[in-house]
């Protein structure tokens, strides 16, 4: 920005014919100066002299306060010198107890915590459904207009700060931490259930109408709008933290709103305590699944009778080091290079299910589920409990607003982990990247692994035999989603070691997947724990990694002969205490919007507009539509003000001018 109060070595003050010193011109303070070309000079009349345009002081005061607000680096204070300073022992404390209070009564009260959390999570799915349904398109509005208007040029970083990763490893580890192993455990199985069993009110089960209405609900659920959620909350931990110099912490986002004082006080530690709170829960709930499929493929390949409480806790001890391990050693060496390899795998096994699978049918699925997409995007987005038959709230109640309650309740740890990896891109930039490259990933893998179960269901039908993938229960048609990742890979009827390899593959990306999740998630709770450390205390990471690993284990073990019971009641607990995190996360939009609305680049631009448009229209009064140059003025009336230039200074100045306009 240039100093209007210091005009540039070079820069010399264009004098108005017959108009003397520039302080008796006329030209209000805090505004352009404006002088004709020396063409102009040599003919002006005496009566264009004398023409005197003034500015409204109002457009001074707000010129005045614009500028004091760059002057500060349009700050509004908000860094601290808690920053990094130790264990912020209330938020500990607090979510320590009620892990291992809630861990007790897991392990002492199934059926109680299973009866109080069926019951909360029937009332949210009933009364605040359509809150969800509402938000998370609203969300995806949100975050596209941010990208294509005028904020779309502001760093998450300071001006000229270069991204921290490369946009492969960016992209890798954004993809890894948000839905990798969500991805793994719903590919096959999702895509495969809608085909067989329809949303209520749409079309019939196993029909090519069928096809169409499966692909396009599991995109829907999977796509845009989980992302946007997850953009909300990266995008607005990453400004805060990197552009304005705040704690990295959730509760810092809220400082535009409610300020400093109320954020540093018991309001910002409830919500940095929710925040750790989910994490740790959904984080723990997702090992277990990953636990429940990785004791699954031991199955399939025959290394196991069938899967125990034993072995899903060994599991879940094997990946809680690998990714304490990992934790530790910090994004750069562990999270980006287990981010790497997975997408590496990921891609050789999509490669093995799209070469041996139904190639061409598959090839057809993706320009067909695009379009049955963005065709059918409306109806699904606004669908509520209020349409339809008696069918379709349970339905939207196991499908639909779970999933929005779900990927809310990730939000804290994922949308954090993404704003620590994104420092330096632009919100056009972090938009893209979140909001796009992971649907077209999603796109493109429900399309290979999806397409090729129902292909192949369809091509044994057709044939008037059965496949693994869909049994019939109770006579009605029924997917295994634990193990429907491995039934496709036996439905594919590769040669015996190939399908073995397959399933180790398989076991192999389920367990990285998640031990990347989860360690972005110990790194995460470490930090906010540490009063937004960027890099947490080693001890701290690996407590809340064992701590992790204890919840999952010991609900699984309080399970009984049904160790899933107890993973499913943990789920209905994380998405009831999602409900607030909506309400969180639409407050969250409105500090970030009036915290781009003070940001340099905007308060720059406002100038910018006020100032030229100003002087331009005083220069076309003032020189009858002679051609004219622009020069910058001190704003302070009283400032020492800069000689008037002489004809052959004006001249000399001119002859090396390469813009017009000054």
């Amino acid at each position: 920005m240039t100093d209007t109060r210091t005009p540039a070595s070079d820069a010399v003050p264009l004098p108005q014919p017959g108009r003397g010193r520039p302080e008796d011109q006329g030209a209000p303070p805090g505004t352009a100066a404006v002088a004709p070309d020396t063409a102009t000079a040599e003919t002006a009349t005496a009566e264009s002299a004398t023409a005197e345009t003034t500015t409204p002081e109002t457009d001074r005061d707000r010129d005045r306060s614009l500028l004091a607000r760059l002057r500060s680096g349009g700050s509004d204070g908000a860094g601290s010198d808690t920053e990094g300073h130790g264990v912020d022992w209330v938020v500990f404390s607090v979510v320590a107890v009620l892990a291992v209070a809630f861990v007790a009564w897991g392990f002492l009260g199934t059926e109680s915590l299973a009866g109080v959390s069926t019951s909360a999570l029937g009332w949210v799915m009933r009364a605040t459904g359509w809150m969800f349904v509402l938000t998370a398109s609203f969300f995806v509005v949100f975050v596209l207009w941010l990208a294509a208007g005028r904020f779309g040029n502001i760093p998450l970083g300071k001006d000229g700060e270069k991204p921290t990763f490369r946009t492969w490893s960016w992209i890798s580890m954004m993809f890894a931490a948000g839905m990798g192993i969500g991805l793994m455990f719903y590919g096959v199985a999702e895509p495969l259930y809608h085909y067989v069993s329809p949303p209520p009110g749409t079309v019939a089960g196993q029909t090519p109408e069928a096809v169409q209405t499966a692909l396009a609900t599991s995109l829907f659920h999977w796509t845009l709008h989980p992302w946007a959620m997850y953009a909300v909350v990266g995008m607005a931990m990453a400004y805060g933290t990197y552009r304005r110099g705040r704690r990295q912490l959730l509760s810092e986002v809220f400082t535009p709103l409610f300020g400093r004082r109320a954020v540093n006080g018991a309001g910002g530690k409830v919500i940095n305590i929710l925040a750790i709170f989910a994490t740790l829960f959904g984080s723990a709930a997702s090992l277990g699944l990953g636990a429940i499929q990785i004791g699954g493929g031991l199955q399939a390949n025959g290394l196991i009778a069938s899967p125990s409480r034993v072995v899903y806790v060994v599991i879940i001890a094997i990946l809680t080091v690998a990714f304490v391990a990992s934790a530790i050693s910090g994004i750069e060496r562990g999270i980006q290079w287990l981010s790497n390899i997975n997408m590496v795998l990921a891609l050789v096994l999509a490669l093995v299910v799209f070469v041996v699978g139904p190639t061409v049918f598959i090839l057809n699925m993706i320009p067909s589920a695009l379009g049955d997409y963005v065709r059918d995007l409306p109806e699904m987005a606004s669908r509520t409990a209020a349409v339809g038959g008696p069918d379709l709230p349970d339905w939207l109640g196991s499908w639909t607003i779970f999933y929005w309650a779900w990927w809310v309740s990730w939000t804290p740890f994922v949308g954090m982990f993404i704003a620590r990896i994104s420092r330096g891109r632009t919100i056009r930039q972090f938009v893209t990247g979140v909001l796009l490259v992971p649907s077209v990933v999603s796109l493109l893998w429900f399309a290979v692994f999806g397409g090729s179960a129902i292909g192949l269901q369809q091509q044994a039908a057709a044939a008037g035999t059965t496949t693994p993938l869909v049994t019939e229960v109770d006579g009605a048609p029924s997917v295994s989603f634990d193990g429907a990742l491995y039934n496709l890979v036996d439905a594919l009827n590769m040669p015996g070691a190939l399908t073995t390899a397959t399933v180790v593959l398989v076991m192999v990306l389920v367990g990285i997947f998640f031990v990347t999740g989860a360690d972005s998630a110990s790194i995460i709770m470490g930090s906010i724990s540490s009063r937004g450390a960027d890099e947490p205390r080693k001890p701290l990471i690996v407590f809340w990694g064992v701590l992790m690993g204890c919840v999952a284990a010991v609900m699984l073990v309080a399970g009984g002969d049904d160790p899933t019971e107890a993973l499913s009641g943990l789920q209905r607990i994380t998405i009831i205490a999602a409900l607030p995190f909506v309400l969180v996360m639409v407050l969250m939009c409105v500090a970030l919007t009036k915290d781009l609305y003070r940001d340099p680049l905007t308060l720059r631009r406002q100038l910018t507009d006020s100032v030229v448009s100003r002087s331009v229209r005083q220069a076309v009064d003032q020189h009858e539509g002679a051609a004219f140059d622009l020069v910058t003025l001190p704003s302070d009336a009283d400032a020492p003000r800069p000689r008037a230039a002489t004809p052959g200074e004006y001249a000399r100045a001119g002859s090396h001018r390469e813009d017009p306009v000054r």
